[in-house]
């Protein structure tokens, strides 16, 4: 007679989150002022200005865009503003920084809808392999805002787990 195959993992109770649910779909552009610096060292109002004025900033339609300066110059507070006022009717995001900041954020933002009192009690696993490069941020933000109510954190597969936190007994 066969042995009946149980699946544990199914029955363990513990709820799994894949932070690939909370990617942002679009694409993801860096718009670099560095392209428009005089000599790749300063900015110059009027040229930039002009530069605004005429780009075409409706490619960036729907785009979630990261705005920063890889040129080791300084840029005015104002320059940032200006570039981000000019591509706020097009762009579904507009952040200050690089790739990963803008990654960084838009996780953020969608880890802040997360209610974390469902998780009270709960055995958490973090899930951490799959198709999409999460940013370590996203894992730390997870693990923080839940920590306060699951009774345990762990990070990997149902399967194969790492513990993270387990809440002391009482």
């Amino acid at each position: 007679m066969a042995e009946e195959i149980v699946n544990r993992v199914a029955n363990s109770g513990l709820i799994t989150i894949d932070l690939e649910d909370y990617y942002q779909q679009g694409d993801r552009t860096l718009f670099d002022i560095k392209e428009h610096l005089w000599q790749g060292l300063v900015l110059k109002e009027k040229d930039f200005r002009a530069f605004v004025k005429e780009h075409e900033w409706s490619k960036y339609q729907n785009q979630l865009v990261a705005i920063h300066c890889s040129a080791d110059a300084i840029v005015p507070t104002w320059a940032y503003m200006l570039v981000a006022s000019a591509l706020s009717p097009f762009a579904q995001r507009i952040v200050f920084g690089n790739l990963e900041v803008l990654e960084t954020i838009l996780f953020n933002d969608a880890l802040s809808t997360i209610n974390p009192e469902n998780f009270t009690d709960a055995r958490v696993v973090i899930k951490g392999c799959g198709d999409l490069s999460i940013p370590a941020s996203a894992f730390v933000e997870l693990t923080q805002r839940i920590r306060p109510f699951a009774r345990s954190i762990m990070y990997g597969e149902p399967c194969s787990t790492v513990p993270i936190y387990k809440k002391p007994r009482a």
